[in-house]
């Protein structure tokens, strides 16, 4: 589903876990030049094709995996990156002329050395190992993508789901806030996971809380729903989750 120009969201559907993606269509420069965040799982719990999913919708949109550049993770979780690797292998099947042979791979920095040390841990308690080794780490601050058309993201660092959980705002003409598993509509992250902290998720919220944000833009679908549409609701959603988890934090 094509939200914004250059900006499209695939809501997560079924009755198994997996997460929602967003991709940025023509973002970069060369062969590759889409950008996709958190490509989800290849294969849930339940056996639902989630990759194969992911695939069908963004070919009735004209976007071919072959053509993903970038994959952007916003943490480690298995039902967040375990197509990783799935997209790189498409992504060199295409025959292009730019210096880039394949999808690259990051994540924040903080969030691979948790993967090194609690790597087994986490395997047990999700269920699934992340097996995938990101090309360049991310790090708090600004993130440019392409030359023309540039499309400029701001990467912060939300620790409390996992140690190196991030969100990515998008504040060109409208505030757009992608938040992984920190905030979604009327609920949070889970903090009883491997790497959690309660209090660290609470401080990531109230700093996200203090942006422009017209589109909340979360990894999972709630009873709530899933994408949050307007600066009113949006506060909402805060004082909401204020209100209602914070003292359970």
């Amino acid at each position: 589903m094509k939200l914004l120009e250059n900006l499209y969201c695939y809501i997560w559907p079924g009755r198994g876990n997996n997460s929602n993606s967003y991709l940025f269509a023509n973002a970069l420069r060369g062969d590759r030049p889409h950008v996709i965040i958190d490509p989800g799982h290849v294969v849930n719990e339940l056996n639902e094709r989630c990759l194969e999913h992911l695939l069908s919708d963004m070919e009735r949109d004209n976007l071919k995996p072959e053509d993903i550049g970038l994959i952007i993770n916003t943490h480690s979780h298995p039902d967040h990156c375990e197509a990783n690797q799935a997209l790189v292998e498409r992504s060199r099947a295409k025959m292009g002329t730019g210096k880039a042979k394949q999808a690259l791979i990051t994540i924040h920095e903080e969030e691979m050395e948790h993967l090194a040390m609690m790597g087994a841990l986490m395997a047990r308690f999700l269920g699934k190992e992340t097996g995938f080794e990101p090309d360049f780490y991310l790090r708090e601050g600004d993130l440019n993508l392409g030359k023309e058309n540039k499309i400029s993201l701001k990467i912060l660092h939300t620790p409390g789901h996992s140690p190196g959980s991030i969100s990515i705002y998008w504040p060109r003409q409208v505030g757009v806030l992608i938040t992984g598993d920190v905030l979604f509509y009327g609920a949070v992250g889970r903090t009883d996971v491997p790497g959690g902290d309660g209090k660290l998720l609470k401080r990531s919220i109230e700093r996200l809380s203090e942006l422009d944000i017209e589109y909340l833009l979360p990894g999972h679908s709630t009873e709530f729903g899933s994408i949050i549409k307007g600066r009113e609701k949006v506060e909402q959603n805060f004082a909401f989750v204020r209100l209602n988890y914070f003292p359970m934090l």
